[in-house]
């Protein structure tokens, strides 16, 4: 009798916790007996698995073991690699060779962007994927519910740093990234301290300011910037001069969501959309630090934190988090319960239909948890609050 073969991916940016979480899969599939296909570069790899060129089978999807497995909850990243590969929208230059011309591809648009939906389903079929469990974001959930309805049995695990995906409390990688910018913001002190100046520390966030109201609360800094609120220029000069003035040290610091938006401005973006619409964000930082620097005379310590929010291991809570995430996948496989998103709510683990992401955006709780005149974290009332207040 054949096994029973379950697939599984990363798609979309590298968080900490997704190794733990591919290696608690991982085990107890192979636990249950069955065959566990990684897949790589995510929805990547099923794109460019060549059925007719046997050099890519094992370069894009390899059968996973034990020890296959046994260290990987030790560092950051995925060791199946990622991609913002979307199948359904594949521009002109991102088609493979293999099907440029091909009965494969549904026309998209009139600027040659393909559908290759039907490919992806026919490499699942020839591998015997039965059942696909897919690691990502509202972008890689969102093929994942397409799959689901395309009659590929899911299981969906939410990640992303920003915790802005819509159904679940919390994300993997959300709390690593509260910790280094916390970490690092504490750290940028003794500089901005020292040189009495105005620090500005930029984070990731384009729909959702989670990341940079939390870090704020925690590292307690003078003000926040967050996605959701337009803020004016020249009343946050004032307020940082003032913040100034009041510290000891004669400095201030503030942190801003690279989603961040100035009254009467756009969104700061760069480049080409990738295969989802979205544009590079970053920069509305070193903006905001050139106009209060023009407006007030004061010196200003810019620092981008980037990539080095999503680097390295896991902390205690992402770790907890992916291996439970992980677990309760393949319980709902095990169960025979498809297409489903693993969740967390009000502190408690569940799981949500894995359509239900696009049926919302997730945002900050403005009115309860931000202070829009003063430009600051407001949590006033506790009680019965989440642990990470969202």
């Amino acid at each position: 009798m054949r096994k029973k073969t379950l697939g599984i991916l990363t798609g979309g940016g590298d968080v900490p916790g997704l190794n733990p979480c591919m290696k608690a899969v991982v085990l107890r599939a192979l636990e249950a007996d069955y065959r566990v296909l990684g897949i790589r570069r995510g929805w990547a790899g099923l794109l460019y698995y060549n059925l007719d060129e046997p050099s890519t089978h094992d370069y894009y999807v390899r059968e996973l073991h034990r020890n296959d497995v046994r260290t990987i909850d030790r560092t950051g990243g995925t060791f199946l690699h990622t991609s913002r590969t979307n199948p359904q929208k594949v521009a002109p230059k991102a088609i493979p060779g293999f099907l440029k011309n091909s009965s494969w591809g549904k026309p998209v648009d009139e600027s040659g962007t393909m559908d290759y939906t039907d490919y992806v389903l026919k490499v699942i079929e020839h591998l015997g994927i039965d059942v696909l469990i897919t690691i990502g974001g509202d972008d890689t959930l969102s093929y994942t519910a397409r799959l689901d309805k395309e009659g590929v049995p899911a299981v969906a695990i939410p990640k992303t740093m920003d915790n802005d995906v819509f159904g679940t409390d919390y994300c993997i990688g959300f709390s690593t990234a509260i910790t280094r910018s916390v970490e690092m913001i504490t750290n940028m002190r003794t500089s901005v301290g020292s040189h009495e100046r105005i620090g500005i520390v930029e984070l990731f966030g384009r729909n959702s300011g989670e990341t940079s109201l939390i870090s704020a609360y925690l590292a307690d800094v003078d003000r926040a910037i967050i996605s959701e609120v337009p803020f004016n220029i020249d009343k946050l000069c004032e307020f940082l001069l003032e913040d100034k003035r009041n510290n000891p040290s004669n400095y201030a610091i503030m942190t801003i969501s690279e989603g961040a938006v100035m009254e009467g401005g756009e969104i700061v973006e760069r480049g080409e959309a990738d295969a989802y619409g979205h544009r590079k964000l970053g920069g509305i930082g070193l903006i905001t630090a050139e106009e209060i620097k023009q407006r007030t005379g004061q010196n200003i310590m810019y620092q981008q934190l980037a990539y080095l929010m999503r680097s390295g291991a896991p902390d205690s809570l992402d770790r907890m988090v992916a291996l439970s995430y992980g677990n309760l996948a393949m319980q709902l496989v095990l169960n025979g319960e498809t297409g489903k998103m693993v969740a967390l709510q009000e502190g408690k683990y569940t799981t949500v239909p894995i359509e239900y992401i696009m049926t919302g955006t997730k945002r900050v709780d403005v009115e309860n948890l931000y202070d829009v005149e003063r430009y600051r974290p407001k949590v006033r009332d506790h009680l019965g609050m989440p642990m990470f207040l969202y």
